[in-house]
């Protein structure tokens, strides 16, 4: 998941926010405000939403610290992290590699519930002394913001131990089965299938909930339980097509023989007399007899046909000098998670100066899909 606002980083680790967060944020911030009208009469307004914004604020705090603490242990296990981002069902660490070992896996991910607990028990522990309880919200404000900010991380945490992949719990859960059986892929398909019937419980529950009355709130379990199923899925196919990849080099996936295109061809005769007609995803454009980029079908999408007759080639092509290149010998799986730490959709592979091929996304899938049956699902992923 990628951030829309950037925050800045720490330790090295890039900080963002989907605009998803904003939803979560508004709730609680607008939850209570209503409930601190309803119990606090004594209070103004100014209090009430004083008390309620700064509660969700804290709120971000803490959620970036349950993730900062993922990260890390990560990275003292010489894992790289490149970002976190915060969104509407809490945060995610975009650690670029998968965890060594079952014990890394298993510290990884229980850090970051013991961090938001024990950050309740002490914030809870302190609105206690200020007179807070659920029940009876303390007179003064700052007792009120403590307690619910304590009550939420508590919350937070045990939502995350749900041993439903790729939660926390989940996660636990899988680094558990593979310290057993020694198999970290049987144990990911084994973590994100309790994690599917843990998802459709929760939309199951969700949809009750709204049909007998409680509205909003059984459609906000549904939500989850959606969320949590697709991203159980989703886990699940990139481990599966990281395990495909190991073992193999880019220039076992690269294609080699990419057809060549002159750079004065227009947009319309390339489409016609090539891409109608060819089998290859991805040219090469040629000026004066050497390499100047590749072009592909994805890139005259950005002209509109109208524009095609006169419009060139060499105009769309991507230039080879402003391509991300790697060598033939890179390993797949570092070259994939380059793309997609970067973004992204072709490499170009290069060899003493020379163009050897293009690694792609595309390419990957095709890959995959013959030789690792994992099929018609990973096109998402690989995509």
């Amino acid at each position: 998941m990628r951030s829309h606002i950037k925050l800045g980083r720490i330790a090295g680790i890039e900080i963002g926010l989907h605009y998803s967060w904003f939803i979560i944020a508004f709730l609680i911030a607008f939850s209570l405000a209503a409930h601190f009208q309803q119990v606090r009469h004594d209070w103004s307004t100014a209090e009430i939403w004083g008390a309620a914004i700064i509660t969700s604020i804290l709120f971000f705090v803490a959620l970036l610290l349950h993730e900062l603490a993922h990260s890390i242990v990560a990275k003292s296990r010489g894992l790289s992290v490149r970002a976190i981002t915060l969104f509407a069902l809490g945060g995610v660490s975009q650690i670029e590699t998968e965890a060594p070992d079952a014990k890394s896996e298993f510290w990884i991910a229980i850090v970051g519930p013991l961090t938001s607990f024990v950050i309740g028990v002490i914030l809870i522990a302190i609105a206690r002394a200020l007179g807070w309880t659920l029940a009876n919200d303390a007179v003064n404000p700052v007792g009120a913001v403590l307690g619910w900010l304590g009550y939420i991380n508590l919350l937070l945490a045990v939502f995350n131990m749900i041993p439903g992949f790729p939660l926390d719990g989940g996660r636990v859960l899988r680094s558990i089965i593979w310290w057993i059986n020694k198999k970290p892929v049987k144990s990911t398909k084994i973590a994100a299938q309790i994690g599917q019937v843990v998802a459709v419980l929760f939309i199951v529950y969700g949809l009750f909930r709204f049909f007998v009355g409680a509205n909003f709130g059984g459609l906000w379990l549904a939500l989850i339980g959606w969320f949590l199923l697709d991203a159980a899925r989703s886990s699940y196919l990139q481990v599966g097509i990281l395990a495909g990849l190991r073992g193999y080099r880019v220039r076992d996936l690269m294609e080699s023989n990419c057809a060549a295109v002159d750079g004065y061809l227009s947009v319309r005769d390339f489409v016609d007399h090539y891409l109608l007609h060819s089998g290859s995803r991805c040219f090469v454009v040629m000026q004066d007899h050497h390499v100047a980029g590749i072009v592909t079908p994805g890139d005259t999408k950005r002209v509109s046909r109208e524009e095609w007759e006169q419009t060139s080639v060499q105009s769309i092509m991507r230039p080879l000098s402003q391509m991300r290149t790697v060598p033939p010998d890179m390993p797949a799986v570092k070259a994939l998670e380059l793309m997609a730490r970067e973004n992204l959709n072709q490499l170009a592979v290069m060899s003493e100066g020379e163009l050897q091929g293009i690694f792609s996304r595309g390419q990957i899938l095709r890959f995959l899909q013959i030789h690792s049956g994992i099929g018609e699902d990973s096109r998402d992923l690989a995509a």
